[in-house]
């Protein structure tokens, strides 16, 4: 019964929705990290576990959700809050760390659409994932926001970034522990709401920059 943590600011378009699509045994955890517009209470309300983070930063989300899970299973899974990936998806995920034959899988984002993942944005992702291959060896199209590996573990890789560097920084420690490292690919779809990331070219070049730091 893996926990899912989803980080959250300001998602009230579509947290109740992700909420109600959980599959059955997935315990969404919902990290509000400084959310003006009721998300944390939607979520509340829909019947996720809510968390308050009032350090600002996706990584700094990431990790109070990471410490507050508590999994039976010691798996847990990690996933957007904006509607742009759906929960059901999540068992193709977190299956295989399930079963014993990867310690964390990614979600390898294929859009439904070409409004789904702007220009600039997935030019940036094809960057970052070849750079991904060539540091690591391992064969990863994309740096996927879903994804899921086991809590005990992930919490060794002592984790330090509190950005955007938080999930690329998750693959480069774990490829060096020597983690087994896969991707399946999930549907992409356009997010609910206003963006504050890949949406936004000046998102996409903050958390480009936060992972240009860790590369280098």
């Amino acid at each position: 019964m893996p926990d899912v943590i989803v980080p959250v600011l300001d998602e009230a378009a579509a947290i109740a929705a992700l909420i109600a699509a959980m599959p059955a045994g997935y315990r969404p955890l919902v990290v509000d990290n400084g959310s003006t517009d009721g998300s944390g209470d939607l979520a509340r309300a829909a019947g996720a576990r809510v968390v308050h983070e009032p350090t600002p930063g996706f990584g700094s989300a990431c990790w109070a959700g990471l410490l507050a899970a508590d999994p039976p299973d010691d798996v847990v899974c990690f996933m957007d809050g904006d509607g742009s990936l759906d929960p059901r998806d999540l068992p193709a995920v977190a299956g295989p760390v399930l079963a014993g034959s990867a310690d964390l899988v990614l979600g390898a984002r294929r859009p439904t659409t070409t409004a789904a993942w702007p220009v600039h944005a997935r030019a940036a992702n094809r960057l970052l994932a070849f750079e991904l291959r060539r540091r690591t060896g391992h064969r990863l199209s994309d740096l996927g926001p879903m994804r899921a590996a086991r809590r005990d573990a992930l919490l060794a890789l002592d984790l330090q970034d509190r950005r955007f560097g938080w999930p690329l920084e998750m693959v480069l420690r774990a490829a060096a522990a020597g983690w087994r490292i896969d991707e399946v690919a999930v549907p992409y779809a356009p997010r609910s709401g206003t963006s504050k990331v890949t949406g936004t070219l000046q998102g996409t070049v903050r958390a480009t920059r936060d992972m240009a730091r860790l590369l280098a």
